[in-house]
């Protein structure tokens, strides 16, 4: 995977990011979700390299980035700092505008990105997600059964931590094959630097920062933004599975992102959370056309 691109460790802000880069013309951040790392965009990234720059990081706490110590507000994992992270590293490598295309938690990276910095945000993609404060505005049965893990995750005393050192490998694959996509969709290599990642246990503990900081200091986030009625002021694509975690509400996802951005359009496509892998030629159908309006 990923033979034709540049690897490298780039530090930005005091923190050391993995990132593969590759291709040439307008600039792209592909951020991954959990629990992955930018292996998962092997099966669409060499067609957007065929007209865009690819950069491709592992998140802060994931893969082969550093995992900065936390504190009790787990602001160092907050989406906050993931987006510095993220706008850090496009200038370093001299894009100072750029789109976005995020899955999952790297979505959720891609929506504060958007707002923190909207001018370097030319276009942001959405794969899988509907904006955090929504979702936990909208939690009912299907929602909390559907998303556990996020409460789950965010217990304090790092619970999670150690009912998950049990079988780490065997809780990846549960979670790898348990949101709409089967498990064999995942290529072989994609899924050992999955498990290898997983295997750490600092690696666990950082990806766990995330989501406490999702249901503390990044909501505190989007409720001051939502009272200022600050919203996405960029183009937004988004696109979710139809047996993913998004289909299925009570309300149309894009009319859920019309709440939150001036621009919106997407749609469903066949097949479960991890769009990228299970589905990619559908994926590229809609990202290649929405990041080449940049040209026109």
């Amino acid at each position: 995977m990923f033979e034709a691109y540049e690897t490298a460790h780039i530090e930005v802000g005091g923190v050391r990011l993995h990132t593969r880069t590759g291709g040439s013309g307008p600039a792209v951040l592909l951020l991954h979700g959990f629990p992955q790392t930018s292996a998962m965009w092997h099966r669409v990234a060499d067609r957007l390299a065929a007209t865009c720059t690819v950069v491709a990081p592992d998140l802060r706490g994931y893969g082969r980035s550093a995992r900065p110590p936390s504190d009790e507000r787990s602001a160092a994992y907050s989406f906050r700092a993931m987006a510095a992270d993220g706008v850090g590293l496009m200038r370093e490598l001299g894009h100072e505008r750029f789109a976005v295309v995020g899955h999952d938690r790297g979505a959720r990276v891609g929506h504060r990105m958007g707002l923190d910095h909207p001018h370097a945000v030319e276009r942001l993609a959405v794969l899988d997600i509907l904006p955090t404060r929504y979702v936990l505005s909208a939690v009912d049965r299907r929602v909390a059964t559907a998303y556990y893990h996020w409460f789950f995750f965010a217990q304090p005393g790092e619970l999670a931590e150690h009912l998950m050192a049990a079988d780490p490998e065997w809780y990846l694959h549960r979670l790898l094959g348990g949101w709409g996509s089967a498990l064999d969709i995942f290529a072989s290599e994609a899924l050992a630097e999955y498990e290898r990642c997983f295997a750490d246990p600092e690696a666990r503990h950082a990806m766990m920062e995330d989501y406490r900081a999702a249901l503390g200091i990044d909501l505190e986030h989007d409720d001051v933004d939502a009272a200022a009625g600050r919203r996405l002021s960029m183009p937004v694509l988004t696109l979710w599975g139809a047996d993913g975690l998004v289909a299925g509400g009570r309300t149309d996802p894009l009319d859920v992102w019309w709440s939150y951005a001036d621009d919106v359009r997407g749609g469903e496509l066949p097949g479960g959370h991890f769009l990228a892998e299970e589905c990619p030629d559908e994926v590229l159908s809609a990202l290649l056309p929405f990041l080449g309006e940049r040209d026109q």
